[in-house]
């Protein structure tokens, strides 16, 4: 009867749980993985206090189970969210079934403000929160509107009960093949991080434990400052998903909402053969592309042809991001992608005076760059025709990624950044790394790879996409020199896996040639150690990237070509001791010897000489995993990068010159506030001269 106590009545299989349960208990990755279920949550709270809660469990089906508890007394809200962290982690662990998502109105979300934050961050459970104008209609992933709550009255109509049940079966439409929430990009190609928002993984909070006071107080100086002023920041990029540049913008954009600043993203409509060309083009000027391949004059004008037809069709019509601030456009432009410089001369046509800024985030081969009538000099001389438009010109922290033609004064150094509170980095408990683990020898079973049984096996990693600038090969050959080496030296030993492994992309069409090229090369020149080598392309779920590394011994990055390769600092900062070879941005994260080494690019030997070290020396392991947990800078972190964001934005909004001059970002936003470092102060090595690094 509705309004009386109900508890959980699903009985576990008995027999799934005496052939799963020694598995589970000990957080093995053999076995199937998980079933995938889902909540919902509801509850009627007055002035922070509630006499009732409902959870609902459901598959992507059926409704599984509920209950119902109430309170003789009415519960505060930190005693309502400790109710539902433990009801729910118990039946999940009870039943052997991983909870993906858990949804609830806006009203619960509002009234237990950690809630969100802890089933993320302690169970790895989505959360999502639906606004009033979804509890009666279709889910909608609208930004709700001033008239929403005039929408919702049936909704009041339910029972608690039935308002779970609502909150489940809604909650599952928005989750995709990968259990994973849909991506979601509207109708002018803006990005809807989170599903418009209504995925809540951190608060403020939780941003500011992962940052310094220091950090943090310059962040809030500056986001205080685009608030009051209501400054409208917009960022261009090619892809919403599968790369570093948007894995940045997806924090980036998270974080911007908590602090209320007014960020918004936008991409352009896909067009494979584009990504073709662009691709094409990016290796080129990282000097990694055959000899014969150029960026021909078709190629050009099919990519300004892609460019001016978004920005014709979206992005200048009314309400578009383009217009000039006075019609409501945005206030500063970022081109936050090589792939897009066509949309410099557009932006500032539309408004002269206002600031644009182009980032470049590859390694882009000056000194190639710099032979008249070499692939790259004709290359970067279409790139240039645009970028020379902008404001600024903001890269990797790498002198030699910027060609000689840059003027100096506009160049600022930036480096790449990661999020320590998603899916990639967060800490997780084994329950749910063994969940992902298992989901990962699920796919190598069916690519017919060596799978890694943890806790029996233990591995080196390098995660990266199938690239032709990742030193892949280089990879296999010094893992096998390594493997010789165990053996003739310490035989009794047991080696170490090798596992090689990463997402794909939409822009990315080499990593099914690469990914052949690895396999050909296992078959063909090391079948002796074939049964220890696993090479996946894994499904594009963070957890399981995070969950890899989360129980790799040693972490490589063997890159020949590199940008920044932001993966270094979260291997570090998981305390993987890191072997990373002196190209980009690298041999600025790696302290050589304290939490890792460096080597010299294609010098395999010396690879296979310091993993035999690392894994042969548990004093030198343990020296190094401990520095590496405790001495990460802020500025990899999601924070640190914001900082330097707001600070640009801040000043060039203001019409206020800032002519970076080959200096760091991240330093002139602290001297604008007068903010002195600190000899103590964890910072990233501030060279910018590859022999200088390390």
């Amino acid at each position: 009867m509705p309004g009386e106590e109900h508890s959980f009545e699903r009985h576990a299989s008995v027999t799934q749980q005496r052939r799963l349960s020694l598995q589970y208990e000990r957080n093995a990755w053999i076995g199937p993985p998980s079933d995938s279920i889902y909540a919902g949550i509801s509850s009627d709270f007055q002035d922070h206090f509630t006499p009732t809660i409902a959870i609902a469990i459901r598959d992507a089906t059926y409704l599984l189970d509920f209950i119902e508890k109430q309170f003789p007394n009415k519960v505060s809200a930190e005693e309502a969210t400790d109710f539902v962290i433990s009801e729910l982690q118990k039946y999940s662990e009870n039943h052997l079934e991983k909870i993906v998502g858990i949804s609830m109105p806006e009203h619960v979300a509002k009234h237990c403000p950690r809630l969100c934050p802890r089933l993320w961050a302690e169970l790895d459970i989505v959360p999502l929160v639906l606004s009033n104008v979804t509890l009666i209609d279709r889910v909608s992933v609208e930004q709700p509107t001033e008239d929403s709550a005039s929408k919702s009255g049936g909704w009041d109509e339910k029972t608690i009960d039935e308002q779970a049940e609502s909150m489940a079966r809604k909650g599952v439409r928005l989750f995709g093949p990968e259990n994973t929430p849909l991506l979601q990009v509207g109708f002018l190609g803006l990005v809807e991080v989170d599903t418009a928002y209504h995925v809540r993984l951190a608060d403020l909070s939780d941003f500011q434990s992962t940052v310094s006071d220091r950090t943090w107080s310059a962040s809030q100086h500056y986001a205080t400052d685009l608030k009051e002023r209501n400054v409208k920041i917009a960022f261009f990029s090619a892809t919403p998903q599968g790369g570093g540049v948007a894995l940045m913008r997806h924090a980036l954009l998270r974080f911007s909402n908590c602090l209320g600043t007014n960020i918004k993203w936008y991409v352009p409509k896909p067009r494979p053969e584009v990504f073709r060309v662009t691709k094409t083009n990016h290796n080129i000027l990282q000097g990694v592309a055959r000899p014969d391949e150029r960026l021909t004059p078709e190629n050009k004008k099919l990519l300004q042809e892609w460019i001016e037809e978004n920005a014709r069709r979206y992005w200048s019509r009314p309400g578009g991001p383009l217009l000039a601030p006075s019609e409501g456009g945005a206030d500063v432009v970022v081109v936050d992608d090589p792939q897009m410089p066509g949309l410099i001369p557009i932006a500032k046509k539309l408004a002269p005076d206002r600031p644009v800024i182009f980032r470049s985030h590859i390694h882009i081969r000056s000194d190639l760059v710099a032979i008249p009538k070499s692939p790259q000099a004709e290359a970067w001389e279409y790139l240039w025709d645009n970028i020379k438009y902008a404001d600024l010109f903001i890269s990797h922290p790498v002198s030699a990624f910027v060609p000689r033609n840059v003027p100096p004064e506009i160049v600022g150094y930036m480096p790449a950044a990661t999020d320590w509170l998603d899916g990639l980095n967060k800490s997780m408990r084994d329950w749910d790394i063994a969940h992902y683990g298992r989901i990962f020898n699920s796919g190598c079973r069916n690519a017919d790879m060596p799978t890694i049984q943890w806790p029996e096996d233990s591995y080196i990693v390098q995660i990266a996409r199938f690239d032709p600038s990742k030193g892949i090969e280089d990879v296999l050959v010094s893992y096998e020199k390594f493997h010789n080496k165990l053996m003739a030296e310490a035989p009794n030993t047991v080696p170490p896996k090798l596992l090689i492994c990463g997402h794909g992309s939409v822009d990315d069409p080499d990593g099914g040639h690469i990914y052949d090229e690895i396999i050909e090369y296992l078959e063909t020149k090391v079948p002796h150690i074939r049964h220890l080598i696993c090479a996946m392309r894994v499904r594009p779920s963070d957890q399981v990237l995070n969950a890899i590394l989360s129980k790799a011994t040693i972490a490589l990055q063997l890159s020949t070509s590199e940008g920044f390769e932001v993966k270094v600092s979260e291997a570090i900062h998981k305390g993987k001791p890191v072997i990373a070879t002196r190209a980009g941005g690298i041999p600025l994260q790696v302290t050589h010897g304290k939490n890792g080494f460096l080597v010299d690019i294609g010098d395999t030997d010396a690879v296979a000489q310091r993993l035999f070290e690392l894994w042969t020396d548990h004093d030198l392991y343990a020296r190094m995993s401990e520095y590496g947990i405790h001495n990460v800078s802020d500025e990899v972190s999601t924070v640190g990068n914001a900082l330097d964001w707001l600070y640009l934005a801040s000043k060039l909004s203001r019409s206020e010159p800032v002519r970076p001059n080959e200096r760091w970002i991240d330093d002139m936003a602290f001297e604008e506030l007068g903010v002195p470092n600190k000899e103590d102060e964890l910072r990233l090595k501030r060279a910018v001269k590859v022999e200088q690094m390390g």
